[in-house]
């Protein structure tokens, strides 16, 4: 059992759980705190959301995240709010008001998840307008609610499902809640001392029950060479579904969460080469700014990758280390040259990402080795990414098909040509033969039909529920078609960008 101490709702909890309780079962089976629903079990449909802060210089900063898949050891020194803990001072919170004010609810299972996300988006709001006027501190005015983008609004309730209401009248409660006089109440900003855990011990069975969470990478690789079978858990995003879909026990976990170097992005230079060595726990929704400036398209492949609940939680690093041929990341890190930088007790060494992927679900990461960062490249000079993800929905979905394009565009001549693909081979791979065909000709239907055929020299895809071999194929082909319409007719993109989605 893991010893866990923790704020919930502004009230001091201890618990002892074993190292794979998620944060769902926690509420509900241990404190008995069941207004947290279980709807998917595998963070798809955001009924288990709830809202984990972290302090920031004596501020809570509130993240949404799915309780179902989220590790509750992970909570440790952490403060928790849930649905009950929103109407502790006795009155509505915005949210739950604006909720009820435009009937956004009707069964209401899912509606407490709902409640927990609009939280979050309400909460970072009112702490960001708070230092900018007494007028909006007063109540977060219409120009807020005007503020809150469509963009801004769809990632915030992308993770949530609901199968009675209809969005209209949720969004309207996302709109309205803004404009509901607030006062955010002192208990929110409630902070512990973080404590690290470590804890060892045999059941009746005689079966050894590990864990622990190390904060620094010396720790860590100390801890990798002494429990080699201990399984690492940063964000908990897939492997927590080994406990919820398969009923696997997961008794010996490393929480890498906070280990401080695999936390840092780094602004530097990597061989020559100008770019930023990103810590393996960097999550997604850290990641977003930097690529938003850098690399836009793979800053928009983040807003399909998973739900905001998702995205607050994975990291870079464990999509790289679960090394799935349908990965969303790894295809486009391919293309960009990327390069991952592998610890031990005994050394640290680099290799270039196509290099560590070997076979499906293998790579050359070594028993006693963990993944410590990930080195990006500052793009070159007129170099050029496009990114396509084709799933059978828009939003929250694995891949069938991603292709990632990088290259540069000189007089109509294709240079520096980099093509990758998931969901096309055992691993996600580059293409190329057809990386060959187009490197150095001129931009001509010739040159990618050239490139389209060597598709078949480059994979042999397999056929599973999410495409066939041959749809496959033929998806490869016509994203390759779509990256000359765009080339050769910049105007026709916005039109192809909409068919696309």
């Amino acid at each position: 059992m893991a010893s866990i101490a923790f704020l919930l709702n502004g009230t001091l909890q201890r618990c002892d759980v074993s190292p794979d309780t998620s944060i769902l079962t926690l509420l509900r089976e241990h404190l008995a705190q069941t207004g947290t629903k279980e709807g998917c079990a595998s963070g798809d449909c955001g009924a288990c959301t709830v809202a984990i802060g972290e302090s920031t210089t004596g501020t809570q900063t509130f993240s949404s995240a799915n309780a179902c898949i989220t590790p509750a050891h992970q909570l440790q020194g952490r403060h928790l709010v849930t649905v009950e803990g929103l109407t502790k001072e006795k009155h509505l919170h915005p949210a739950q008001q604006a909720m009820i004010e435009c009937h956004g609810s009707q069964c209401g299972f899912c509606t407490p998840g709902i409640v927990m996300s609009l939280f979050t988006l309400h909460d970072d709001i009112h702490q960001r307008s708070a230092p900018l006027s007494p007028e909006l501190a007063q109540g977060l005015s219409q120009e807020l609610s005007q503020g809150l983008s469509q963009e801004r609004l769809e990632a915030t309730l992308g993770g949530n499902l609901c199968r009675c209401t209809g969005y209209r009248p949720i969004r309207d409660a996302a709109l309205r809640m803004n404009n509901i006089s607030y006062e955010r109440p002192q208990w929110f900003d409630a902070a512990l001392p973080v404590e690290k855990g470590e804890t060892l011990s045999i059941d009746s069975e005689g079966n050894a029950s590990f864990f622990a969470q190390p904060e620094s990478l010396v720790e860590l690789t100390q801890l990798r060479h002494r429990a080699p079978d201990a399984r690492l858990v940063a964000g908990g995003t897939d492997l927590w579904l080994e406990t919820t879909q398969r009923l696997a026990t997961l008794n010996q976990l490393i929480d890498i969460s906070r280990v401080s170097e695999l936390l840092i992005i780094e602004e530097t230079t990597f061989e020559g080469q100008p770019g930023w060595w990103i810590g393996a726990g960097v999550t997604y929704s850290r990641l977003y700014p930097l690529f938003k400036e850098y690399f836009p398209a793979f800053a928009h492949l983040l807003h399909r990758l998973g739900s905001e609940q998702i995205r607050n939680r994975g990291t870079l690093g464990g999509n790289i280390a679960n090394a799935s041929p349908i990965g969303d990341t790894p295809p486009v890190l391919l293309v960009l040259g990327a390069q991952v930088e592998l610890a031990s007790t005994k050394r640290h060494r680099c290799l270039s990402l196509e290099n560590f992927f070997l076979d499906y679900k293998k790579t050359a990461l070594a028993a006693d080795e963990v993944i410590s960062r990930i080195f990006i490249p500052q793009p070159a000079k007129n170099q050029q990414l496009r990114v396509w993800k084709l799933s059978k929905r828009r939003e929250d979905d694995i891949s069938a098909v991603l292709g990632a394009f990088s290259y540069r565009l000189e007089q109509d001549v294709m240079r520096d040509v980099r093509i990758a693909f998931g969901g096309m081979a055992a691993t996600p791979k580059r293409a190329l033969n057809s990386e060959a065909a187009l490197e150095g000709q001129t931009l001509s239907p010739d040159g990618f039909r050239a490139a389209q055929q060597a598709l078949a020299s480059d994979f042999q895809p397999m056929g599973d529920v999410r495409g066939s071999e041959h749809y496959r194929q033929q998806a490869a082909a016509n994203l390759l078609e779509r990256l000359y319409l765009t080339l050769s007719a910049p105007n026709q993109e916005v039109m192809l960008h909409a068919y696309a989605h």
